[in-house]
């Protein structure tokens, strides 16, 4: 609950921004002059890239809980597996097996987006964020296609 209002925050505050930040190229559009409207067009790509980044990462993360609602509903969510130290740490060898395990179930249903979830969330716990990304991509696509072709 944590993360979603502090997501929620962290959004509110860039729409906020680029609010601002568009106000003030169209501030600078409207002066009229070849410098002026040059900035104001430069200013006024910030704020559309950020609202494109936000769209996408708010539409990722909205999938990926609806894929976890889903595993939750079946009772299948993946259990945290991972055997940590005394702070907390995640120990290697126990990372190591337990990403085997995973890939090797992704391995052998690499069609299966229930086992990519687990694969993603077992990157997510022990902080690997880049591949945790990719396969939750993966396994929400291979959700949309099955449900697709349902």
């Amino acid at each position: 609950m944590r993360a979603k209002i502090t997501y929620f925050l962290t959004a509110a505050v860039l729409v906020v921004y680029f609010v601002l930040v568009g106000s003030r190229g169209l501030m600078l559009i409207g002066q009229g002059t070849w410098l002026t409207v040059t900035f104001g067009v430069a200013v006024l790509v910030l704020p559309v890239i950020g609202i494109w980044f936000l769209w996408m990462n708010t539409r990722f993360v909205t999938r990926a809980n609806r894929l976890a609602a889903e595993l939750e509903a079946e009772g299948a969510l993946p259990v945290d597996e991972l055997e940590r130290d005394e702070y907390g740490r995640i120990l290697r060898d126990s990372a190591d097996e337990v990403f085997a395990r995973r890939k090797a179930e992704t391995e052998d249903a690499p069609g299966d987006w229930r086992s990519w979830f687990r694969l993603a969330v077992a990157y997510h716990d022990a902080r690997d964020t880049p591949r945790a990304r990719k396969a939750m991509q993966r396994a929400i696509a291979l959700h949309d296609a099955e449900h697709v072709a349902a």
